[in-house]
């Protein structure tokens, strides 16, 4: 497939002329006369140069790569269709079903967490890969979209790298691994022995004795509770609620995190508000 320059051009600048501040999570201050996003919001969200994405939609630069495609794709919040679409437009061959399609977050879900800066929330697959994360949500657990390769689940961190169990109560060490081998072995029966689910399973049975002893007992059915224990190092332990919302097209959740009102938690999370924007303050 070749790429049509013109045709990617005019996509890209029609979606972005569609897309306002707030859709995205962004303030639309008082001055603003661009119709949509401006090119440099774009560019930030996409995680690219504003030159280089200004040159694409000039129909200009150079050949976008597979993965700039994708990340463009997230950022301007295409459905699935629009970025097989973006896709071939850059000459590309869209993803098959599989692990690039299952990182690609609906717009609808993405627009809901856009709307929660001052909560802690998560987008993750149904292997617990997380692909995005609130303000709020780095503040509590730290950033968990830095991982990649098997790493990026928590259910392979949790067995293979003894820091993935810092932010929980230890009390709840033995519930969540049996809760994530239990998890893994469910994942694996719906997608299949060949599955990537499959793969992590193989990896773990191979470095881990802790998930060889669980995995033997063959547990399914085990759930998460609706409250969760975290230990931050700077506010201590928080006691929070957390609801589910499930993306069933593309097996996503998004867990947001609340505190009951006058708590001590909701104290602490005031508190971690405080701390997140100092800390994004100091990373800008």
């Amino acid at each position: 497939m070749e790429i049509d320059r013109n045709a990617l051009a005019e996509f890209l600048r029609r979606r972005r002329e569609a897309l306002q501040p707030e859709d995205v999570g962004l303030p639309r201050g008082q001055r603003r006369r661009t119709d949509g996003l401006r090119r440099e919001e774009v560019a930030a969200l996409c995680h690219m140069s504003t030159d280089y994405y200004a040159r694409l939609e000039r129909a200009r630069g150079p050949h976008p790569s597979e993965q700039m495609i994708a990340s463009i794709a997230q950022g301007l919040h295409l459905s699935l269709r629009e970025r097989d679409h973006l896709f071939r437009l850059a000459g590309h061959t869209p993803p098959a079903p599989g692990i690039a399609s299952e990182q690609h977050i609906s717009p609808g879900l993405l627009r809901v967490l856009d709307r929660l800066d001052d909560t802690p929330a998560e987008i993750v697959t149904e292997l617990g890969e997380t692909l995005r994360q609130s303000p709020m949500g780095r503040a509590l657990t730290g950033d968990l979209t830095r991982y990649r390769g098997p790493a990026r689940s928590i259910g392979y961190r949790w067995f293979t790298d003894p820091a993935a169990r810092s932010r929980y109560a230890a009390d709840d060490h033995d519930r969540l691994g049996r809760m994530y081998a239990s998890g893994l072995r469910e994942v694996i029966a719906r997608r299949g022995p060949q599955s990537y689910a499959a793969h992590l399973a193989d990896l773990l049975l191979a470095s881990s004795d802790e998930f060889r002893a669980l995995w033997d007992r063959h547990e399914v059915g085990l759930r998460p509770t609706s409250g969760k224990r975290f230990v931050h190092p700077e506010v201590g332990q928080l006691d929070l609620d957390c609801q589910t919302l499930v993306d069933p097209d593309q097996s996503h959740l998004l867990l947001v995190y609340t505190a009951e009102p006058g708590s001590d938690s909701h104290e602490k999370l005031k508190l971690l508000s405080v701390l997140g924007s100092s800390l994004e303050a100091g990373a800008a």
